[in-house]
This record gives C-alpha cells, sequence and structure tokens, in this order.
C-alpha cells in the first residue's frame, strides 16, 4: 500500500498546494510562472486520481505502480494471477482507468469542439470582415461595439470591430493587437485547454471552475505584459476604454481582449514591481516535484 500511499499524498499536496496559489497574490505580479505552477498541479492531480485506485488494487504485487501494471498484463495473459489480487482489486483497477478515459475523453471532445468552432467563425470571417489598414495584419468586422479577439490555431487570425477602430487612438490600437498576437505566439488556447476539458469532466465541481478562472486570468495578465513590453501607457489606457464601453464580445473558441476583469487588470498595470525571483522559483520547484512523483510511480 505504500505506493498507494504516496499517490494520496500526492493528491493531498495537490490540493493544499492549490489552495495556497490561489489565495497568493504574487501571481498577478508573475503571471507566466503562475500558470506553470497550475499547469504542474492540474498534471500531478489528473495522475494521482488515475493512480490511487490502480495502486490500492495493484497492492498485492508489492511493486510501483508501472511495474506492477506490466506485471498484471503478463499474468492476465497466461491467465494466472498473485494471492490478494481477486475481483475488488481489478475493478480498482478498471476505475483507475475509467477516470483516465473520463478525463481523455473530455479533452478530446473539448478540443474537437474548440476546432470546430473556430472553423466555423473562420468561414465567417471569409464572408463578411474586411482589411483596414488602420489595423494591419488584423480583420476588422463592421460592428460598432468594441471588440478585439484573436482565433487561435495553426493559422492565428486577430479581429476588431469597426467599434474598436473608433475608440482606439493609434498606439492604442496598437497596444490591443500587440495583446492579441500574445495568445496566438504562446498558444493560450492549450493552456487552457486540459482546465476547460476538467469543467467538463466535473461540472459539479465549483473548484474546479475556479481554477479554470484563475488560469484564464492568468492568461490575460501575460498577455498584457507581453503588450505593456513596447506599449507601456496605451495599453492601460486601451483597457480602461473598454472597460468604460461595456463590451465583451468574443466568439467560441477565441481569446479577448476584454474577457476579464479588466478592472483589475488596469489597476495591475499601474503597478510596476515584480515579486522576488526566489519566490516564483521556489513556487515552481514545489509545482514541478509534484507532477514528478506520479511520474515517477508510473514510470517505475
Amino acid at each position: 500500500m505504500a505506493y498507494a500511499l504516496h499517490f494520496a499524498a500526492s493528491m493531498l499536496a495537490c490540493l493544499l498546494t492549490a489552495q495556497v496559489l490561489a489565495r497568493s497574490t504574487w501571481p498577478w505580479r508573475s503571471p507566466r510562472v503562475a500558470i506553470l505552477c497550475w499547469q504542474a498541479i492540474g498534471l500531478a492531480l489528473g495522475l494521482s486520481e488515475v493512480g490511487l485506485p490502480i495502486a490500492v488494487g495493484l497492492a498485492p504485487y508489492e511493486r510501483p505502480t508501472g511495474s506492477a501494471l506490466l506485471a498484471l498484463a503478463g499474468d492476465l495473459a497466461h491467465g494466472t494471477l498473485p494471492p490478494g489480487l481477486g475481483p475488488v482489486q481489478l475493478s480498482l483497477v478498471a476505475f483507475g482507468f475509467g477516470i483516465g478515459a473520463v478525463l481523455l475523453t473530455a479533452t478530446v471532445r473539448t478540443l474537437l469542439h474548440t476546432v470546430r468552432a473556430q472553423r466555423r467563425h473562420r468561414d465567417l470571417l471569409a464572408l463578411v470582415a474586411r482589411n483596414d489598414p488602420a489595423a494591419p495584419g488584423a480583420l476588422v468586422l463592421d460592428h460598432p461595439s468594441a471588440a478585439a479577439y484573436c482565433l487561435p490555431g495553426v493559422k492565428p487570425q486577430v479581429v476588431v470591430s469597426a467599434g474598436t477602430l473608433s475608440l482606439l487612438d493609434r498606439a492604442e490600437l496598437a497596444a490591443v493587437l500587440s495583446h492579441e498576437r500574445a495568445h496566438a505566439q504562446e498558444r493560450h488556447d492549450l493552456v487552457l485547454l486540459p482546465f476547460t476539458a476538467l469543467c467538463r469532466a466535473l461540472p459539479w465541481f465549483g473548484w474546479v471552475r475556479g481554477i479554470h478562472e484563475r488560469v484564464a486570468l492568468l492568461v490575460e495578465m501575460r498577455a498584457d505584459d507581453k503588450a505593456r513590453e513596447a506599449h507601456p501607457e496605451a495599453l492601460g489606457r486601451a483597457l480602461r476604454r473598454f472597460a468604460a464601453a461595456g463590451s465583451r464580445i468574443t466568439p467560441a473558441g477565441a481569446l479577448g481582449l476584454g474577457d476579464r476583469d479588466l478592472d483589475v487588470r488596469v489597476q495591475r498595470l499601474l503597478v510596476a514591481d515584480r515579486p522576488p525571483r526566489v519566490l516564483g522559483a521556489v513556487a515552481l520547484s514545489v509545482a514541478t516535484t509534484l507532477a514528478v512523483l506520479p511520474i515517477s510511480l508510473f514510470l517505475s
């Protein structure tokens, strides 16, 4: 049962670390590190949920989970099982694989749904969007509301509305375009994918939705940081204008400038300090360690 206890300890550590990370303020000042921490915690928690029932079921082998699975496969091929490994234990192993199948299926379904939504929207853009020299490299939709978003993918596309062109000056528009291009360059759609899939797989858990919302906000903050490098003042002005306009138009499968807590992001841009490097390094080390433990149990 020692390996099952390792998985249980990993799950508990993930939950405690997630609580600490959710209540901390330093992630707002270092969103990239915080995103990596959430990814590591999510990976560790998913693997531990799969591994715990499997490890309990394979306890009679008294081996690490990976080796025990190989031994089970060999024994099943020969039609023999060790003492203590009966229907209950095999049901636990099947339950663990079932959890993994649910998580994998939710991820695949979310990916397919997102790809289909993006394809439909690209087809729509081909019909109604236009190029405009005022927004180089972007498509313009003739809509009076302020909107700006990135349609990610292999060939990402930045889209702004005519209302945005009327709302922003040239520098502010350049900052907005930089923000959206940051989403495309760093593939923030893939960053959010597993958390969106987890919400689909476990829709009844409010804390899962809370994690998704936190990561989504960190993604926007990370794109803000990239845009702020070239447009330190214009981005803040653009966000304030979007907040005043009150527009939140972002289609399914896209990442939009005005999606998340504009007021919080504006206030954050006014603060130039960053957390001590050692704090981010410690947090990332802890999260990485959490992810390595269940991986090592499956590979050993």
